[in-house]
């Protein structure tokens, strides 16, 4: 049963959506050190829980452990709580682990598809915005709200940057330095905050006058001008297109016109407010465009799984637009109760957004999102058969030989 109106995905995208094959590269240097265990946490997962559920349960603890952190410091000034910090840091690390096993989930019972990959990194997509917010807030990054707003857009910037090169290149790559180790380096945050208070990080050290905090903050930028010209390189020249062009035969820069309707408002919307509507209120702000984000993000790595044209413009776009009119008209309403709308209004469109999708596709494929076939399961396209103990012990045994091609879960994994 249909429950949309308009279809967002033509019997093309869907039709293309079906052949597409997983393709990952990675390097990273914590990962080989973490398989053993996901293997065992894997191990104890119970064979009736769909991989999407493990996806979605991981991203619920982290959202919820983050919004506590905002609850105590919606202006990343106060000081929130020690045992704030620490739930964050095992919010982030439930929310790692779980987001590593959902593929191997997925093939232990046999449910892959290009459905799991695409729900995986939609969820991806929206915990970037809270973990880099958490991470701001726990170090009292609020006195420097640049600082803040350059740490949550970069963050943001290297998350659609890396589905950018895929949807030019075809394959996701990571690298020695990628998202296990900035997830652990942030859960360190989180830990040192927890244990010292956060007001560490405005610790002034001897003889070079200088806070804590700059520490990270420079280690942060040039890990993420690593990334970017990782990023950059392969944007520019690792087309597998028609005369090197996106896999749907599109410019390679194209995708830089969606991001930047995101990216520039809302730095335009920060210096022209003349209530300080981002300093004042820092969390709020970044998580309206952090969805707004996401919501261009996921459609990138839709038109990338579809091998589709992307769309420059985005309805997510009218919540911005909201705050920009507001600001043209001479702050007609409150700054402050146009950004709760913005809020609103890109939360919902996200949310519509990735469910009509995901219903199209469980509606193409004939399968359910959060469930499991009893009696047996899908393998590919066409096989199937029962799910055994025996079968089970034979994937686990066999997981370091699909680690290469296998990244946070991030695999053709059906999820169901």
């Amino acid at each position: 049963m249909q429950f949309y109106k308009e279809k967002l995905l033509s019997p093309g995208q869907l039709k293309r959506l079906n052949e597409h094959k997983y393709s990952c590269t990675s390097v990273s240097l914590m990962d080989p050190f973490l398989q053993p265990w996901w293997n065992w946490l894997v191990s104890k997962v119970p064979l009736w829980l769909a991989p999407n559920a493990i996806t979605v349960l991981g991203l619920a603890v982290n959202i919820l452990t983050t919004l506590i952190l905002v609850w105590y410091s919606p202006d990343a000034k106060t000081e929130a709580p020690r045992w704030a910090c620490l739930l964050c840091a095992l919010g982030l690390f439930v929310y790692q682990s779980l987001d590593a096993i959902d593929g191997k989930q997925a093939r232990r019972t046999g449910t892959q598809s290009p459905l799991g990959e695409l729900f995986d990194h939609g969820c991806d997509s929206i915990s970037t915005v809270f973990v880099a917010l958490s991470a701001c807030i726990a170090v009292q990054l609020g006195y420097y709200p640049t600082w803040m707003f350059f740490q949550c857009f970069c963050a943001m910037t290297l998350f659609y940057c890396a589905h950018w090169q895929t949807y030019v290149s075809g394959t996701l790559r990571f690298g020695k330095v990628d998202v296990t180790e900035a997830q652990f380096t942030i859960m360190g945050i989180h830990i040192i905050s927890g244990i010292f208070g956060p007001s560490i990080w405005m610790t002034e050290l001897p003889y070079i006058n200088t806070e804590v905090k700059v520490f990270p903050l420079w280690a942060a930028v040039g890990i993420a001008v690593l990334l970017a010209q990782s990023s950059v390189s392969v944007i520019l020249v690792g087309g597998v297109g028609k005369n090197g062009s996106t896999v749907a035969g599109t410019s390679v820069l194209s995708p830089i016109i969606p991001f930047s309707f995101v990216v520039v408002p809302a730095f335009i919307i920060y210096r022209k407010s003349a209530e300080n509507v981002y300093e004042n209120h820092p969390a709020l702000y970044i998580l309206a465009f952090g969805m707004v984000a996401a919501k261009v993000t996921n459609r990138l790595v839709v038109a990338h799984m579809t091998k589709n044209e992307m769309q420059y413009l985005d309805t997510a776009l009218i919540g911005p637009a909201m705050l920009f009119l507001n600001q043209y008209f001479n702050f007609f309403i409150k700054e402050y109760y146009v950004l709760w709308l913005c809020l609103i209004w890109v939360t919902l469109d996200l949310l519509r957004y990735c469910s009509q999708v995901c219903l199209e596709i469980c509606d193409h494929l004939k399968i359910m999102l959060f469930r499991i076939p009893t009696g047996g399961h899908r393998i590919g396209t066409s096989q199937t058969s029962t799910i055994t103990e025996k079968n089970v012990h034979m994937v686990v045994e066999q997981e370091p030989l699909l680690d290469e091609e296998y990244h946070h879960g991030s695999d053709t994994s059906l999820n169901l």
